[in-house]
């Protein structure tokens, strides 16, 4: 690990630790404007606007064609973000979150903060509370900033991962204006099916999944659409996920099968009913990462054999002229030499997330023609 990494490491573990819920109330001069006014741009949910401002991952009308693990799952906003060009000297947000957090591997932070960034930097959090319950509205403020200059500001607000909330209103200061944010580098999001890793399991806050370092190196829009613990490839996701009008779609869901046989009878399928919408549209297929328990088996796993599997299935198409579809080793992005990048012997940390986009950018760079200079 180089030196610029680890003061990169030290500087994000400090502020994070000092980040804690803000008990100080917004200053009486706080504008409240409600999240859902058309100045404030809604990426990274794709329904929002067709679900009538829902802050969900899935479409409401299909709610009867998924299983209920999946909705319950796609309530929660991961990838979900709001975002603006201002000049205000106050940023502050109100929340409703159904209940407080709860999870084993994930804190606070990582299951419910909405992450706070100013011009690509993380500033703070907000997150639930021990009491947080339906009805009951949380009031956070970021920064107050009232007695520096103004300044215009890009801002980004990213959503929880692992718990639903509704975004109610932004506080910003009375005379602040606001404008559209800056564009992406490509118009349209990458778009991840998957798991749990996906689903951003075990960030140490949504700003820090895999997907999110990714796009703000590249500037890129996406879509999470990672479910933990059932991103299993079933018929209705895949037509959902084929839904997107995507600049690419990134397949990472493997784990979640419990054998062999039934990410076979899954997975084809739903490359087939992806790549039958979107014939140009590149799809990157990822093998599982790798993982400590899987170091420690003396036989070949389940998890490589799904791997082969997918490497089949992958090169089946691109040698029946799928020149779009490209395939991405898992453990080249996390492998078994980096087990400090995950928490619980699977789920990737903070660094194993880096890890992940660092591994991807290159890739994702060459596709969009994004290393090419500018005309």
């Amino acid at each position: 690990m180089n030196a610029m990494f680890r003061t990169w490491i030290f500087a994000l573990l400090a502020v994070t630790a000092a980040a804690a819920p803000s008990r100080v109330a917004a200053p009486s001069e706080t504008n409240w404007i409600p999240a859902v006014d058309a100045r404030f741009e809604v990426d990274g949910l794709p329904w929002f606007k067709e679900n009538g401002g829902a802050w969900i991952r899935l479409p409401l009308r299909i709610k009867d064609q998924v299983r209920p693990p999946v909705w319950n799952l796609a309530q929660s906003p991961s990838g979900g973000r709001i975002r603006f060009r201002t000049n205000s000297t106050i940023f502050a947000i109100r929340l409703e979150y159904p209940s407080p957090p709860d999870m084993e591997n994930m804190h606070a932070f990582g299951q419910t903060g909405v992450d706070l960034y100013l011009d690509g930097y993380y500033r703070g959090s907000a997150v639930a509370q021990k009491d947080s319950a339906p009805g009951k509205v949380m009031e956070h403020l970021y920064v107050d900033l009232t007695k520096q200059p103004r300044k215009e500001r890009e801002v980004v607000l990213y959503l929880s991962l692992y718990k639903p909330v509704k975004v109610l209103a932004i506080g910003l200061d009375r005379e602040a204006r606001i404008d559209k944010p800056s564009p992406f580098s490509v118009a349209r999001p990458m778009v991840f099916y998957g798991t749990s890793i996906t689903q951003g399991g075990c960030a140490s806050r949504p700003g820090m999944d895999y997907q999110a370092i990714l796009a703000r190196q590249l500037n890129l829009d996406y879509v999470n659409l990672g479910f933990s613990g059932n991103g299993l490839g079933e018929p209705e996701l895949a037509r959902a996920v084929a839904e997107i009008d995507a600049s690419m779609f990134v397949l990472d869901f493997a784990q979640n099968n419990p054998t062999v046989a039934s990410l076979r009878q899954n997975y084809e399928p739903f490359l087939d009913t992806v790549r039958e919408k979107h014939p140009g549209t590149p799809i990157l297929v990822i093998t599982p990462i790798g993982n400590a328990r899987e170091t420690l088996s003396l036989e070949k796993t389940r998890i490589e054999l799904q791997r082969e599997l997918i490497r089949g299935i992958a090169s089946k198409h691109i040698a029946a002229g799928d020149q779009y579809l490209q395939v991405v080793e898992g453990t080249d992005l996390l492998g078994f030499d980096r087990m400090d990048g995950v928490v619980d012997g699977v789920h990737p940390n903070d660094l194993g997330f880096w890890w992940m986009a660092e591994g991807l950018a290159p890739r994702v760079k060459k596709i969009f023609h994004l290393d090419r200079p500018a005309q």
